[in-house]
């Protein structure tokens, strides 16, 4: 047992040694491995168009419900949280949120699809403005404009892109922000497995009933395998976003999430032939680039905040 600390230390530190040969930090290898998890997970659910959007979330929300309760017995937590209205909005939030994304990436090209979430960090900055008080500086807004200059090309662009599904996507991204709001809200109250279980605590009946009531299709053969890698995959990545998160700056970590992008055009195109008239591609990369300016600007503000409040503090 003695030794087991030392060897422990010695074993992270020839990881840290390599991270830093490659010249890539370990939270930055930790969310190319997340993004490489969700967008494998995204593949699956193209690939899956018979299998209604509810039905998956109840797959995949019962392999998660299972997953977070061995983890918080494990860790003894007990009760089901103290703020449990915050919570329960979480998880309505989120499982409409993934059903409209699902039901999207079924019916439009992958790669819009992935895009259009994508505007969820936007809308989590207007959500908080608007709620929550939180500043946001004319700049920013400028960043907005740039983003919506690029979902308007897309669908103005892309016939395969019909108008149902576009509104449907854009809601997705709306009530993901609303998701991430409840879960910045729980972040110093809560454990981080109890905020990921209320997703299945709230989707498992919602999905259960929807599929006995109205739509349900059954699975066959290589389906069975597809359904529970998505729920899988979906732990895994959150783990790893999780840690990329708390080794590595917030900025960072944020601009390389936006890599998703790249898989979605290349399973898009592999797999299922998809391919973009040159409005399009500009319209994709317009919102990308007002996304990603947005959280950059809203890292570097926050850090000359930090420090002008230090400097006051002295």
């Amino acid at each position: 047992m003695e030794n087991s600390t030392p060897s422990s230390s010695v074993s992270t530190s020839k990881i840290d040694d390599l991270f830093a040969k490659i010249g890539i930090s370990k939270g930055i290898i930790y969310m190319l491995f997340a993004i490489f998890c969700f967008a494998i997970m995204n593949l699956i659910v193209k690939m899956l168009p018979h299998i209604p959007a509810m039905e998956i979330i109840l797959f995949r929300s019962s392999v998660s419900f299972v997953i977070c309760v061995v983890g918080l017995k494990m860790q003894k937590v007990k009760g089901l949280g103290t703020n449990k209205k915050i919570l329960f909005l979480r998880g309505l939030f989120g499982g409409m949120a993934l059903f409209l994304f699902f039901t999207t990436i079924q019916n439009i090209p992958l790669a819009s699809a992935i895009t259009l979430h994508y505007l969820s960090p936007i809308f989590t900055a207007i959500i908080a403005w608007l709620i929550l008080g939180e500043r946001l500086v004319p700049l920013q807004w400028l960043f907005f404009l740039i983003s919506f200059i690029g979902v308007t090309m897309v669908k103005g662009f892309d016939e395969r892109v019909d108008t149902i599904y576009f509104v449907m996507a854009i809601a997705a991204a709306f009530l993901a922000g609303c998701a991430y709001n409840c879960i910045r809200k729980l972040k110093t109250s809560e454990h981080p497995l109890m905020v990921i279980l209320y997703f299945p605590l709230v989707t498992l009946p919602i999905a259960s009933l929807y599929c006995i009531f109205y739509e349900w299709t059954m699975p066959v053969g290589i389906d069975w395998l597809y359904l529970l890698l998505i729920g899988i995959l979906t732990q895994i990545a959150q783990l790893y976003m999780t840690k990329a998160y708390q080794v590595e700056e917030a900025a960072k970590v944020a601009s390389v999430s936006y890599t998703g992008i790249v898989y979605a055009l290349g399973f898009g195109f592999l797999f299922f032939h998809e391919v973009f008239n040159i409005y399009v591609a500009i319209g994709i990369g317009l919102m990308l680039l007002g996304v990603i300016l947005n959280v950059t600007f809203k890292s570097k503000n926050k850090e000359i905040t930090e420090l002008d409040d230090k400097i006051l503090d002295r």
